[in-house]
């Protein structure tokens, strides 16, 4: 089968188009032609090697994080699907590789596609929505009424978390571009911080939850933001012990990752304010229950461009522009 590689870290220069053994089927797992595969800011990470640490793949690596396809194959121990069905995932960390033309994935990680979406749409959704499910539910525990600051509003995350907030009730703020702002407004968001002008930190205060995509600069003024209580969670700031050992990480990196967050949540605690890390995890469960609500109406997913699957180098240095709004999307079939 066709699939685009990584054969060194780096950049673009380590990726290749080839062709591979289509991939083994476990007991409990489902394989799927892939229609669609979205492309993520975590597909960069991956190819950078910056995820080494947590994440040590050996190469050569099929990149891809989510996809959209039919189901081809089931394994003897699967029970939820069976071939044809119309699904959407994001495969577990440790078996990613949607720039394929097939899959094999446990069946625990997949889910009926939202009906109302085109596979391109679909295969946009797993990683930002888990991310933002995560984020914003198990996390946060964020309630109708609250206030909740979600940055970079018009990125891939930032456009579903938005618009989940919205439908769990809450006030939402963002910060975006001059040229996003009517746009991200129309997604939902009740404060629009066009961040090229203004200071979100000296504007907003008294906020229950901050999802920050951003990190640095960014991640210790959204300290300032929050009442006593209030949550920062971020994807992009340091990872934190509580991540490393969910993650089995052994002792000795479980102690890097507490120095290395120490002092944010340093901050965070003078602050009366608690820092965590996310690192998404895949969970076909929470997939459904997201197709549930995009079929109500409540959440529309954005697609920035959609790029042919023989153009899935191109579609990588795209989103590394990082000008995208919303998703970029490989068309696979």
């Amino acid at each position: 089968m066709k699939a685009f590689v990584l054969d060194r870290y780096g950049n673009n220069d380590g990726v290749r188009s080839g062709e591979i053994p289509e991939p083994e089927l476990g007991s409990g797992d489902v394989l799927v032609q892939i229609h669609a595969a979205s492309v993520n800011p975590l597909d960069l990470r991956i190819r950078e090697g910056k995820l080494k640490p947590i994440l040590p793949y050996r190469l050569p690596l099929v990149l891809g994080n989510d996809l959209a396809g039919v189901v081809v194959k089931v394994g003897p121990d699967a029970r939820r699907f069976q071939p044809g069905d119309e699904v959407y995932a994001r495969p577990d960390q440790g078996r990613i590789g949607a720039f394929a033309q097939l899959i094999a994935m446990n069946e625990d990680d997949v889910a009926v596609k939202p009906r109302e979406l085109t596979m391109e749409e679909a295969a946009s959704v797993p990683l930002v929505g888990l991310t933002a499910w995560q984020a914003l539910i198990e996390k946060a525990n964020l309630q109708a009424g609250q206030k909740v600051l979600i940055h970079a509003g018009s990125g891939g995350v930032g456009t579903f978390a938005i618009q989940l907030a919205k439908h769990l009730g809450a006030t939402v703020a963002t910060t975006t571009s001059t040229a996003n702002v009517e746009w991200v407004q129309r997604l939902g968001a009740d404060i629009v911080i066009d961040y090229k002008k203004e200071n979100f930190a000296a504007i907003l205060q008294d906020y229950d939850v901050v999802v920050d995509t951003l990190g640095g600069e960014t991640l210790e003024k959204s300290l300032r933001v929050l009442k006593p209580g209030g949550k920062v969670i971020s994807v992009s700031g340091p990872p934190d012990r509580e991540f490393a050992k969910e993650a089995g990480l052994n002792w000795i990196l479980q102690q890097v990752m507490c120095l290395l967050s120490f002092r944010i949540r340093r901050k965070a605690k003078r602050d009366k304010v608690t820092y965590s890390f996310l690192f998404m995890k895949s969970s076909g469960d929470q997939l459904r229950k997201l197709a549930s609500i995009i079929d109500s109406g409540a959440i529309r997913p954005v697609v920035d461009q959609v790029f042919p699957f023989e153009s899935t180098k191109e579609a990588l240095a795209y989103v590394e522009q990082g000008r995208a709004k919303g998703k970029v999307v490989v068309k696979v079939r």
